[in-house]
């Protein structure tokens, strides 16, 4: 299917400097395919055109006045989470990308990017892909996997288990009786019992069932 014949795109774009706005409006003017239905100088702006316009993408400049696009795009994700939204940014802000990233954006592309890549990442976001710039790619994937490592030791030591009681926990999961455990873990039946009791009152349940589902929702033990 052409260009001309595909379903039309539309776009707000937010910025609070006119010259850019412009640019981005004439580049986009040459796109059959994409149409431009409103634009916005501020983050008040960008909202109330997105809870009043038929738009499908948001070109989202990081720094404007009363709201910044950071705030605006939580607030526009909450109330309209089918809209899109593509960061716009310079090199110097790449520490927002991981917080405009939980906020939902669905691209981040940076200011000096070239005309034709903007076209690509608009239509690529349109069909319900996401865009990074390859660039910052290794750093997307580092935090990541720095914050999953957080979220394991996080949720492993939230309920002040201790590590023999992660250890007895863990045995319970695999589905063994009191004296096994005792026999594997060198300990008393007991000294077994005595952990669990203290086990099922910080997870607050009342039995082994209920024990292994809470451990594993919630990542501590592993399966």
């Amino acid at each position: 299917m052409s260009q001309a014949g595909k379903k039309q795109i539309k776009v707000i774009i937010a910025d609070d400097h006119a010259l850019l706005r412009e640019g981005i409006r004439k580049i986009l003017s040459l796109e059959p395919d994409i149409t431009v239905v409103g634009e916005a100088e501020d983050g008040d702006q960008v909202i109330e055109l997105a809870r009043n316009t038929d738009v499908d993408i948001i070109l989202m400049d990081i720094n404007m006045p009363n709201v910044d696009g950071i705030k605006a795009t939580q607030v526009i994700k909450e109330e309209k989470p089918g809209v899109k939204i593509i960061a716009l940014t310079i090199h110097n802000q790449e520490e927002y990308l991981f917080e405009l990233i939980r906020g939902g954006i669905s691209g981040y592309v940076l200011k000096d990017v070239r005309p034709h890549e903007l076209v690509k990442t608009i239509r690529c976001v349109a069909e319900g892909e996401g865009f990074i710039p390859p660039s910052l790619t290794p750093k997307v994937f580092k935090e990541f996997n720095r914050l999953s490592k957080k979220r394991e030791e996080e949720s492993r030591y939230h309920f002040d288990l201790t590590e023999r009681e992660l250890e007895v926990l863990q045995q319970i999961c695999l589905g063994l009786s009191n004296r096994e455990i005792a026999e594997k873990l060198y300990i008393s039946e007991k000294t077994v019992r005595n952990h669990l009791t203290n086990i099922f009152q910080k997870l607050g349940v009342s039995d082994r069932t209920q024990a292994v589902l809470f451990a594993i929702k919630h990542n501590l033990v592993q399966t």
